[in-house]
C-alpha cells in the first residue's frame, strides 16, 4: 500500500473533517465526535452512537472499507450518512428532528439538500453491484 493513500483512522478523520467543513458547516459540533474503523461487516457499513457517560459521539465504519478497491465516494457517503444522523439529533446532544432516523427518506433528502447528490448516485450504483456479490 502506498503511504499517501493508506486507509486508517487518521485518514477517516480527514474524510470526516473534509465533509463537515465542506457540506455540514452549519452543523455545530456540540460534543466531541470521534471516528474509527470497526470490525469487518458486510451489511452494517457505518454507525453512530452517543456514549452517555462521556457525552462523546462515536462513528464506526466497517473495516471492509480499508480495501482500496472500494471507491472513496462510498466511504464519504457512509460518513455523510452518519453525519446526517448527528445533524438530526440522533446520537448527538439536543433534540431529535424526526421520530425515526430513516423515516421518509430523510437521509437522502438531507444529503441532496447539502449538495451531495453525487455521493447518493455513486452509492446507489455501487450498492447494485455489491448486492450481487453478496448472493
Amino acid at each position: 500500500m502506498s503511504g499517501l493513500h493508506f486507509r486508517d483512522d487518521i485518514w477517516l478523520l480527514s474524510r470526516l473533517d473534509w465533509l463537515w467543513s465542506g457540506y455540514f458547516k452549519d452543523v455545530k459540533q456540540t460534543n466531541p465526535v470521534f471516528i474509527k474503523f470497526g470490525r469487518f461487516s458486510k451489511y452494517r457499513l457505518g454507525s453512530i452512537r452517543l456514549d452517555r457517560k462521556t457525552g462523546h459521539s462515536h462513528i464506526t465504519i466497517t473495516s471492509m472499507f480499508k480495501d482500496e478497491t472500494i471507491p472513496v465516494a462510498i466511504i464519504d457517503h457512509t460518513i455523510a450518512h452518519e453525519l446526517c444522523h448527528y445533524t438530526h439529533g440522533f446520537s448527538a446532544p439536543g433534540p431529535r428532528l424526526h421520530k425515526y432516523p430513516h423515516h421518509g427518506g430523510v437521509i437522502k433528502k438531507e444529503l441532496e439538500g447539502r449538495g451531495l447528490h453525487h455521493l447518493v448516485k455513486a452509492y446507489a450504483l455501487w450498492l447494485k453491484s455489491y448486492r450481487k456479490l453478496l448472493r
